[in-house]
């Protein structure tokens, strides 16, 4: 009789561990989900807050910051889905650098003097904004969208 005693609380013990390993693994449906979310917050930054004042600019590049932290942060345990997340991580680090390098030439230019070398200090602003922008732009802007594209689609995929 001990013996069956035994079994009976062995058995569902065993179940019990089993299933809460299996139901602690997350599917790659809702590591993609959360990835998506966190990096879609970040988009949306950048299409609502086109900065264009210096304040604005230089919180951008602050939201996006912290978009980067969140999506370093997550813990993803699918292979594919922890490389896309590392582009992520560099795509909006790149976005943030180049956007608070424009918005401090921004505001180097609204601090100019009407004098000569004032107007060399805007020359300068204009050609900072210009560069970091369009580098942001080409190069960061187009890797967001490759990797989006692939991400959708790899995401999209039966597991």
């Amino acid at each position: 009789m001990f013996i069956l005693h035994k079994y009976n609380i062995i058995a569902p013990v065993s179940l019990s561990i089993a299933l809460l390993v299996t139901g602690c693994s997350e599917s790659k449906v809702s590591q993609c989900q959360r990835l998506i979310k966190a990096v879609n917050q970040g988009t949306s930054l950048i299409d609502t807050n086109k900065g264009k004042q210096v304040t604005t600019s230089l919180q951008l590049s602050k939201d996006l910051q912290n978009v980067t932290k969140s999506i370093g942060e997550l813990r993803l345990t699918d292979p594919k889905l922890k490389e896309f997340q590392s582009n992520f991580v560099k795509v909006f680090d790149n976005l943030s650098q180049s956007i608070s390098t424009a918005a401090k030439a921004l505001g180097a230019a609204k601090t100019a003097e009407a004098s000569s070398s004032g107007r060399e200090k805007i020359q300068k602003a204009r050609k900072d904004i210009d560069s970091s922008l369009t580098a942001a732009a080409t190069t960061a802007g187009k890797q967001s969208d490759v990797f989006g594209n692939q991400l959708n689609e790899y995401c999209s995929q039966s597991q």
